[in-house]
């Protein structure tokens, strides 16, 4: 391992957020514009997800691939590179003072260092990313499962979902993400400080993103700077539970 951090090409937008995929981002604006749409893509993503329940096996892993079957490249998508002040700041410190507040309906808030983050237990897995623009890629990642973090904190019994909020922004809006509790104690649920053996490369979220390996790229939220446990997703940000699932009406629950 290498304390080297890598740095990415100045930011890019892939997929849905430019080129082509904008263009097929514009076309489902248009369609989720219409409230009877909207409502049966909302259904459909909870049909989705009481079925996949329904049919396998909550603690269920993913596919995890032998060391030879890793990717030899890994394409950077989304926002690469976060351009804030605070953001470089962490940067140029190699991210030593960064801290990920837990938060929310929890006993006993904690505040967890790199240093802590990289102490606690952790969980190496080799899993494949599985992007909504139809590419995939073979990755390793290491890092503490979220669940025992998760109990550490006090979890209370009111909460019912867990919600990643981000150093990026899209435009005016921060990136944020949400998973219900079923794949926040999932054992591939992991807070990854380490990508194919290194630290986490700044263009793949640097220095902590999440990885919840059944569920869709845009699910894996990069660059994390704080985790909340809530009852209701209402009245954050959008209110459905993501970014993306704000803007264009993805489907919250993002299972494969």
């Amino acid at each position: 391992m290498t304390d080297k951090l890598i740095l990415p090409r100045r930011r890019f937008l892939t997929g849905a957020a430019a080129g082509t995929g904008g263009l097929l981002l514009s076309g489902c604006d248009a369609i989720v514009q219409s409230p009877v749409a909207a409502d049966m893509l909302d259904q459909v993503g909870g049909l989705n997800r009481r079925f996949q329940r329904a049919v396998s096996p909550r603690e269920a892993l993913a596919k995890e691939y032998r060391p030879g079957e890793r990717s030899p490249l890994f394409r950077t998508n989304g926002n690469t590179f976060p351009d804030s002040a605070a953001y470089l700041k962490h940067m140029a410190t190699n991210f030593a003072d960064w801290r990920i507040p837990v938060t929310g309906l929890v006993a006993r808030p904690l505040e967890l260092s790199m240093e802590r983050i990289r102490s606690l237990p952790q969980r190496s897995q080799i899993t494949r990313h599985d992007c909504v623009e139809g590419w995939s890629a073979i990755g390793q990642w290491q890092g503490p499962q979220l669940g025992p973090i998760l109990k550490m904190a006090g979890l209370s019994d009111k909460a019912r979902y867990i919600v990643f909020r981000c150093a990026d922004n899209f435009g005016d809006r921060p990136y944020y993400e949400s998973i219900d509790l079923v794949d926040a104690f999932h054992p591939q649920t992991i807070l990854a400080w380490q990508m194919n053996g290194e630290r986490l490369p700044i263009g793949h979220g640097a220095p902590v993103r999440m990885r919840i390996e059944r569920q869709l790229g845009y699910k894996q939220a990069k660059f994390v700077q704080g985790i909340e446990a809530v009852e209701s997703l209402d009245g954050i940000y959008g209110g459905k539970g993501g970014y993306w699932e704000d803007v264009a009406r993805y489907e919250w629950y993002a299972g494969i």
